[in-house]
């Protein structure tokens, strides 16, 4: 299954969307000049608690924050979730360097996924077959979470109801249902999100998922009975970035359910904007390449 978003349907839905409004910031308490470091010099008169870290006001659509903008993760998550060492790929050995796998910190709580025994054979039947077996070598589309911390930015259209989730990788999207929740029709790749706001923080359920995608490159995987229960939160002037945290429940797959923690960084550069990644192209000889009649 594959989504053929277009640009021309990305800009037409930020056109829809609520302008983007300009943050307003609290103003800053001048601070009082510094003591004289001579002998006898006074000390500097004490700032009020209250005072001493001026935060900003989150411009809002509504009673919402507004979040719309190009965000983008900055770790090695879609690599593996857990910990990992620094190593090569001794399958690309002739692109040396260029094809070694980043070290990483996990982004687990507690460190590692707790997988049923079934369910960890499974993975490391992944990682043996590992590129061919991966869904991003085949240009699926990434699910939830893994699509907000690959290594491609991502668009929030934010109106005043439902919100957009646009993803370059694959020209993928998904739409978050705010005003009116309801149920998949379906098992898809991206599943099917019902949100709401708690305070300044977008909650959102995902469920309706297939089975097919995978949390990373290191085979990490789920069933058709996964929930994602995502949280985002604005942080910083200007909102920043958010910060990101979604609990994965499968029990199916997993023992309890386990936790990822991230923060995603707003894009401020004037011209930021999503390009395009149709990449069935580039994956149709992984794909079809054994269907091609051979010639002697």
């Amino acid at each position: 299954m594959r989504n053929r978003f277009t640009g021309a349907m990305v800009s037409a839905a930020i056109a829809a969307a609520a302008a983007v409004f300009s943050l307003t910031v609290m103003p800053i308490a001048g601070q009082a000049p510094a003591g004289q470091r001579g002998r006898g010099a006074a000390p500097a008169p004490a700032q009020p608690a209250a005072t001493a870290k001026p935060a900003a006001r989150l411009d809002r659509i509504g009673k919402a924050p507004n979040i719309n903008g190009i965000y983008q993760a900055i770790n090695t998550a879609n690599w593996n979730l857990e910990d990992h060492p620094a190593q090569g790929l001794t399958q690309f050995w002739q692109l040396g360097a260029i094809a070694a796998i980043p070290a990483g910190m996990s982004v687990v709580d507690g460190g590692t996924i707790p997988y049923k025994p079934e369910a960890l054979k499974q993975r490391e039947a992944n990682r043996k077959g590992w590129p061919k077996t991966d869904p991003e070598a085949k240009c699926y589309m990434g699910g939830i979470p893994r699509s907000n911390y690959m290594p491609y930015p991502f668009q929030i259209v934010q109106g005043n109801k439902d919100i957009l989730f646009v993803y370059e990788y694959a020209s993928s999207n998904r739409i978050v249902h705010m005003d009116k929740k309801s149920e998949s029709p379906v098992d898809s790749w991206m599943g099917w999100a019902n949100g709401t706001w708690k305070g300044d923080t977008l909650v959102i359920r995902n469920d309706g998922f297939n089975e097919h995608s995978w949390f990373d490159r290191a085979g990490n995987h789920h069933s058709n009975q996964l929930v994602v229960d995502e949280q985002f939160t604005p942080r910083g002037n200007q909102v920043a970035y958010l910060e990101y945290v979604a609990t994965m429940t499968d029990p199916e797959t997993f023992t309890k359910p386990w936790t990822i923690r991230m923060n995603l960084y707003r894009k401020f550069e004037p011209n930021a904007q999503l390009l395009e990644f149709k990449c069935v192209e580039f994956s149709e000889e992984l794909l079809y390449g054994d269907l091609k009649k051979k010639t002697e």
